[in-house]
């Protein structure tokens, strides 16, 4: 692991030896933006040379970002299905009728699938087989993915999930009981971040909120300045998130005060940050990526594509990986911004890129699956 990923790793409040072993697999990408504190910092260095190595059709577009678990991939999709794919091939393994679209991550945990969807119910399914081993209701559309946290003692971890019925829901992840929830006063579209027995996250009530995972119970709420359409990364005490209204902003969890806000662009982040040692990478809706100093915000390089960047980014190594509804996927360096690779898609691409050893998948609007690496022989 790089350096600045093993910094990361620390800072982010999310220890190796508080992940399963599994989790460990430079294969694997188990949930949205690769961790608990949703840092957007892979394990694995994307190769230097990339080539397109399979696709997978789905029947309607793909919002949901993939996940990986070093032999597979997981993929919801617009037509209703989630698909395990294999992830050297891109062969079907399996597929999932959810009801409705699914466009929310799936999360990856124990030999367990677990992913919301647009008609608002939370699956748990068999990684191996797809079967459904249990399903939770709640009372409102669930978009963003599902983040998981392990109380001391506990022999089932807990699954949390937004939904737009206004709350966060915990469940037990063995049997799908509801053990709380948190009441908001508005829709909650991205996955909470998880780290240090707090879940954090943002929604349409233009508030971060800070909750205690073992009670449920709100620790801090700090005003954003309006509503918050993506997730949250978090770092040590601190959480990083953008708004509708243009900004960027640092919040001090612990405090609950916003440390700082970046410069007002002239378009809204629906994106969410990805963190290096250093920086904050997060696309906006004015066709552009910007890397901010995580210090103070101010501004270290600027990327612009020919389309908004919706996709949340991923840094893996000294390269930072994202889409934009222009069709390409683009890889840029983390220290200057310069691009380094793109390939043309076509469609848009909303979804976050999943990135494991010698892989890198990402979902389009055309409603296929791309895989990309490094050919044999490359």
């Amino acid at each position: 692991m790089p350096p600045v990923a093993r910094l990361i790793f620390a800072l982010g409040g999310i220890l190796s030896a508080c992940q399963p072993a599994w989790a460990q697999d430079l294969g694997v990408w188990p949930m949205f933006h690769g961790d608990q504190a949703l840092t957007g910092m892979a394990r694995a260095e994307i190769p230097d040379k990339l080539d397109l190595l399979w696709t997978f059709k789905t029947g309607a577009a793909i919002s949901s970002s993939a996940v990986l678990d070093g032999q597979r991939v997981f993929v919801g999709s617009d037509d209703g299905n989630l698909y395990a794919l294999e992830a050297k091939t891109g062969k079907l393994l399996w597929s999932f009728k959810a009801g409705d679209a699914i466009q929310a991550t799936p999360l990856l945990l124990e030999g367990v699938v677990y992913v919301g969807s647009v008609e608002g119910n939370l699956f748990a399914l068999d990684a191996a087989k797809g079967a459904l081993k249990w399903k939770y209701v709640t009372e409102g559309k669930i978009i963003g993915g599902a983040n998981w946290f392990r109380l001391t003692g506990q022999a089932a971890p807990r699954i949390v999930v937004g939904s737009y019925d206004y709350r966060i829901h915990c469940v037990d992840a063995a049997t799908g009981k509801q053990v709380w929830t948190f009441e908001t006063s508005n829709y909650i579209n991205g996955t909470p971040a998880v780290s240090n027995g707090k879940i954090i996250f943002g929604g349409c009530d233009g508030s971060l909120h800070v909750v205690d995972c073992a009670t449920g119970k709100e620790l801090v709420s700090v005003d954003a300045g309006a509503y918050v359409p993506g997730s949250a990364a978090v770092s040590g005490t601190h959480a990083f998130v953008g708004h509708y209204e243009n900004e960027a902003l640092c919040v001090d969890i612990d405090k609950g005060t916003v440390l700082w806000r970046s410069k007002k662009r002239n378009a809204p982040f629906f994106s969410s940050p990805a963190l290096s040692d250093k920086a904050v990478v997060i696309g906006s809706r004015n066709r552009r990526v910007y890397c901010l100093s995580r210090d103070d915000g101010k501004e270290l390089w600027i990327f612009s594509a020919h389309g908004d960047v919706d996709s949340s980014p991923v840094i893996s190594g000294q390269k930072v990986v994202f889409g934009s509804s222009d069709g390409k996927v683009y890889v840029v360096d983390l220290a200057s911004g310069k691009q380094l690779w793109s390939y043309e898609i076509g469609k848009p691409l909303i979804a976050s890129p999943a990135v494991g050893k010698g892989l890198l998948v990402l979902g389009s609007e055309d409603g296929v699956v791309y895989a990309f690496g490094p050919k044999k022989g490359h």
